[in-house]
């Protein structure tokens, strides 16, 4: 008995320190394709990603297994009726390729993960995540493509759609229609959902309910070659007898009529806006039935009778249909829809993010420049609309004109905005009221720039209730954070995010007002701002796939992608074109995505070698330069020859990831032949490249170009900052070539000064001046909402908080860390979430000690760059250089000390 006694103790012992362990390790976070529990992936190896979260300091994984199945009850290790992997030896945990299994259309898969640790100690399994497919054959498609019948054909409809018009003289453009189909259900809805394509931008509704909270919808693509749809869960939407799918149309940019100096009135995808949809339920028996669009469908205008992206929305409040999408409407003179070929391009499931509407402004203040005509504002520069809410008599028109700037007498000032569209009317909204008790509306196709609204037409004077701004934008998760003691600082970040939002809606933007162009310039110098701050990958995923759409066969790409046929006119070439290479090399860095580096390549490939067939003796000439300089102008030549070894660098890099063995050694040679030429062309001496702007000087250190001269064009380059009173002098490329070769290089101090700076030319100026985002030019002159000097951001990431991808470990499987503690702050700290958890840093200074703490994710390690001059403690211990984790840079003064996982306290006194 007393042998039992000890046994069973000994058992509980046992099971409890088993418990215990099981306890301080967790899976958790399950992705597949960057998306949590995603419904319609249209990939046909999806890859699979999990977070480690554990109590254990040094927690490295060394194998995992993958349990995947059609239902949930399923996902055992004996009933898997998918996949059970087994016990895979890898410490990959992030996108790992589901692979060499067909995968079936609308399928939902059930799966979870377990991982081991280095001392082969198993972790319990995680939750059940999940995924479903989208349509991945052309023929899941049933239904048809329908477009409305053209206004004339509504003979009661021209007259009044020529009064909306009349005064403001917009191009021509039909009402919004709408589209309805009534049909019933017979029994109970196990599941049910709605693939749909409308196209410019649609709004779905079944039974009277808008589907879903998104906006302009779906993104903007080349829709000769590509059209995405969404997927919807309606399940809960449908009721057991009659119901109703209704859908309006808008024509966003695949119907874009308003003559514009880029020419989307005369895109070869140019067309009707159409609509291809259909309703797939399961029963709770097992049966299915499918609900198409097709020739039953009805049609007819609706209240929106003018819409351009460009020029605004019109809505008529006493044209509305009470009751058209709901069931027992009358639509006996509806017309039958016109059945069409719909758009050339290949459908794919929409898998960025939607836009949504993220934020509400009130307005800070309402001025009456003139009798009658109010000005709205709201003390923030954002991307979106303004929402009306009034009681007026029916009738009454009132008129909303958007811009983020007032002229001398106080009223909006739209000449920027207008300058390059025929007519001159951009961003105006009206609003026709019904006259039926308070009414709320804001518009269903459209977004503004603005932080002013001018509104005219108003029954009485009106109270901060009467209109709200809404802001919108693509929906990016937050991944980042960072603030510090200097407001400034803090101030410059807030307004990045927001110039950055303002300019995602479904692709880049340069700015939301006056283009809303994706000019890839703009864009790739902010991308690694947008992966510190924001989960960008699926966004920089679909808009790499329009760069490949665009890209002739000649390899020649677009300056602004989507474009109908303007972005090859004017400003492509290296500087710009190189968003196709860049991004996804930013990807791979932050995120270890191959694939997209996989998918690119022979993209890239083709590009590369167009460049040289533009090239003479390895120099190329064409393209932009340094746009937007502050004073100091540098030749193009300098910055696209710089970019085409960028390319052959990086493309060489790519081939040797992907063991093309030939191909690397080819690009590599090709590289070695550019910086060659280009050291022959521009550096002169003492350390001078081309006449000596800090643009030449930083993008030779930067894009790694000086080689044995890198010491003396630091130096000359810290001595041309000081002559300019510590101000930079560059346009958009020089500026983010400047802050980091500066920081890249031991040079932090002189960074930080430069961005420190109050007066012209810095970001604190625009501050100064009342910004809330980023500006175009650095006088002040033009866009008010641009994007492209926002790496700043990410400058903060990188040096104030030390937050750095490893360059040989992709993903940050490991983190340097390589803070500078500024003497002028006394804390900073930032965080970011990785594919593999957020990694955090954080300091703070209390007389001569600095203590900086930082905290490392489950199966990852960190590199710590630290001043060597200093006496260091590691978490309570002294640091000494005789010990194996920590080496010694006698060149830089610093040490590096690496540590595993786990949260860390390093003190530096």
């Amino acid at each position: 008995m007393k042998k039992r006694l000890i046994f069973l103790s000994l058992w509980f012992l046992i099971a409890a320190s088993r418990t215990t362990s099981c306890a301080q390790v967790a899976v958790t976070k399950l992705t597949t394709e960057y998306l949590s529990n995603p419904v319609g992936i249209d990939v046909e190896t999806p890859r699979l990603s999990w977070i480690i979260e554990s109590k254990e300091k040094d927690y490295l994984q060394s194998a995992y297994q993958i349990l995947i199945a059609s239902s949930p009850g399923k996902l055992t290790e004996q009933s898997a009726d998918v996949w059970n992997s087994g016990k895979i030896k890898s410490d990959r945990s992030v996108l790992v390729p589901f692979k060499d299994h067909q995968l079936n259309s609308r399928q939902r898969y059930y799966w979870k993960v377990r991982v081991w640790n280095t001392n082969d100690k198993a972790s319990e399994y995680s939750d059940v995540a999940s995924w479903e497919m989208a349509l991945m054959k052309k023929d899941d498609w049933q239904g048809k493509w329908l477009s409305a019948p053209k206004v004339y054909d509504w003979a009661s409809f021209v007259a009044q759609r020529k009064s909306y018009i009349k005064e403001d003289k917009p191009e021509a453009g039909d009402a919004a229609p709408q589209f309805r189909k009534t049909f019933s259900v017979a029994k109970k809805v196990k599941q049910a959902r709605l693939y749909i394509s409308g196209i410019g931008y649609n709004v779905p509704c079944i039974n009277g309910q808008k589907i879903g909270e998104r906006l302009l919808d779906p993104a903007f693509t080349r829709y000769d070659k590509t059209v995405l749809y969404s997927v919807y869960d309606v399940t809960d939407k449908l009721n057991t007898g009659e119901n109703v799918v209704g859908v309006t149309l808008g024509n966003g940019w695949y119907n874009m009529f308003t003559k514009d100096v880029w020419g989307y009135d005369h895109a070869q995808w140019r067309s009707a806006p159409c609509v291809l949809a259909q309703i797939e339920m399961i029963f709770e028996d097992g049966s299915r039935t499918i609900i198409v669009t097709d020739e039953s469908w009805k049609t007819a205008p609706g209240p929106i009778v003018f819409n351009s992206i460009r020029q605004g929305e019109f809505y008529d409040a006493t044209k509305e249909t009470t009751g058209w999408n709901k069931t027992g409407f009358n639509d006996a003179n509806w017309l039958a829809p016109l059945i069409v070929s719909g758009p050339a391009g290949k459908l794919k499931a929409q898998m960025i993010q939607p836009v949504t509407a993220t934020e509400r402004f009130v307005p800070q203040k309402i001025t009456q420049p003139l009798p009658g005509i109010y000005v709205f504002d709201l003390g923030k520069n954002i991307a979106g609309f303004a929402e009306l809410k009034l009681k007026a008599p029916a009738g009454t028109t009132v008129t909303l004109k958007y811009a983020e700037r007032l002229d001398a007498n106080g009223r909006v000032d739209q000449a920027d905005i207008a300058q390059h569209v025929a007519g001159k009317m951009v961003q105006t909204d009206k609003y026709i009221c019904k006259g039926n008790g308070t009414e709320i509306w804001h518009p269903s196709f459209m977004y503004h720039g603005f932080q002013y609204v001018e509104v005219s037409g108003l029954p009485q004077a009106p109270d901060e209730q009467v209109l709200t701004g809404i802001k919108v934008h693509t929906a990016m998760e937050s991944a980042g954070s960072f603030e510090c003691s200097n407001t400034l600082f803090n101030n410059i970040q807030q307004a990045t995010l927001n110039s950055y939002q303002s300019n995602f809606m479904g692709y880049p933007t340069d700015c939301p007002q006056r283009e809303k162009n994706g000019w890839t310039g703009d864009a790739h110098l902010a991308a690694e701002t947008g992966l510190y701050n924001f989960r960008s990958q699926n966004a920089y995923t679909k808009w790499l796939s329009d760069i490949a759409d665009e890209q002739k066969s000649t390899g020649e790409l677009a300056a602004i992608v989507p474009t109908a046929g303007w972005g090859y006119f004017w400003g492509n070439g290296p500087a710009w074109d190189n968003a196709m290479v860049l991004i996804p090399w930013y990807m791979y860095e932050y995120s270890g995505d191959e694939t997209i580096l996989q998918q690119m390549y022979p993209h890239i490939k083709r590009y590369v070698d167009y460049l040289g067939t533009r090239a003479e003796n390895n120099i190329v000439s064409i393209g932009l330069g340094d746009w937007a300089p502050a004073k100091t102008k540098t030749p193009a030549d300098i910055t696209s020859t710089a970019y085409y070894y960028v390319d052959a660098m990086l493309l060489s890099k790519m081939a040797t990831i992907f063991g093309y063995s030939e191909d690397a050694k080819k690009y590599a040679t090709l590289a070695n032949s550019i910086n060659e030429a280009f050291n022959k062309r521009y550096y002169h001496n003492k350390g001078v490249y081309g006449e000596g702007s800090q643009t030449a000087l930083s993008c030779a250190i930067y894009q790694g170009l000086c080689g044995n001269n890198l010491n003396a064009t630091l130096t000359a380059l810290a001595d041309s900052i000081k002559k300019n009173d510590n101000h930079l002098d560059c346009g958009m490329l020089g500026t983010k070539y400047l802050l980091n070769a500066l920081s890249d290089n031991g040079r932090s101090d002189v960074a930080y000064k430069i961005v420190n700076q109050r007066t012209f030319p810095s970001w604190g100026n625009w501050i100064e001046q009342g910004a809330t985002t980023l500006w175009e030019q650095w006088n002040g002159t033009e866009s008010h909402n641009h994007i492209m000097f926002g790496d700043v951001s990410a400058w903060f990431y990188k040096n104030l908080a030390g937050i750095n991808t490893d360059k040989d470990a992709a993903g940050f499987k490991r983190i340097l860390f390589r803070p500078y503690f500024a003497p002028e702050l006394t804390w900073a700290k930032a965080s970011h979430q990785t594919m593999y958890g957020d990694v955090k840093a954080g300091w703070t200074r209390s007389k001569d000690v600095i203590t900086y703490n930082i905290s490392i994710p489950a199966n990852t390690t960190g590199d710590v760059v630290l001043p060597g001059n200093k006496k260091i403690l590691v978490d309570d211990v002294v640091l000494t250089t005789n010990t194996s984790n920590v080496t010694v840079d006698k060149q830089n003064g610093t040490i590096k000390v690496k540590l595993g996982s786990g949260d860390h306290e390093i003190k530096l006194m």
